[in-house]
């Protein structure tokens, strides 16, 4: 229910001629990610898709500048208000520009083997050090995984919501 309760609160505190539609809402432990979509730049139809993506990056940027006063003083309410860090994204003809997030350590304790697999990857050039690789491997799982990953945060929900009609609520 956090969740909803902090996309209300953007939905409600966001300037209405900020963004489109928030697109994107998501929240962590340590931050609140925000991503809404802008107007696709009008380019000629003969343009070529170089000229299309420079384009948009110039609208990305453009925006970025014009926005970033509005952008703080909202992330500086609900950074206040919700104890979480906020980051900031757009899509524009359907690329996803982020332009703040977080990059929280996270500490585990792995098996000789499992480190002989980070150590191989930095070995290998995959990844600076074993902390690059560990992020690799999560983002490989993350994009072979999505289905699987989508079908468990739904019953999480589920499970949220049978506990909060428990008896203890």
């Amino acid at each position: 229910m956090e969740t909803e309760e902090i996309r209300g609160w953007f939905e409600g505190r966001l300037p209405k001629e900020l963004f489109e539609a928030v697109v994107d809402l998501v929240v962590d432990r340590e931050e609140i990610t925000v991503v809404g979509r802008i107007p696709a730049p009008q380019v000629t139809s003969d343009a070529s898709d170089a000229v299309r993506a420079a384009t948009v990056d110039g609208a990305v940027s453009e925006f970025r500048e014009r926005t970033r006063g509005d952008r703080m003083a909202v992330a500086r309410e609900a950074e206040h208000r919700f104890d979480r860090k906020v980051s900031w994204g757009v899509e524009c003809d359907g690329r996803r520009s982020m332009f703040t997030t977080l990059a929280v350590p996270s500490m585990t304790r792995l098996r000789q083997r499992e480190r002989q697999v980070l150590d191989l990857l930095v070995e290998g050039g995959v990844a600076r050090s074993r902390s690059d690789a560990l992020g690799w491997c999560v983002r490989l799982v993350q994009r072979h995984a999505e289905e699987w990953l989508a079908e468990l945060e739904e019953s999480l929900v589920h499970v949220q919501k049978v506990r909060e009609r428990g008896p203890d609520s």
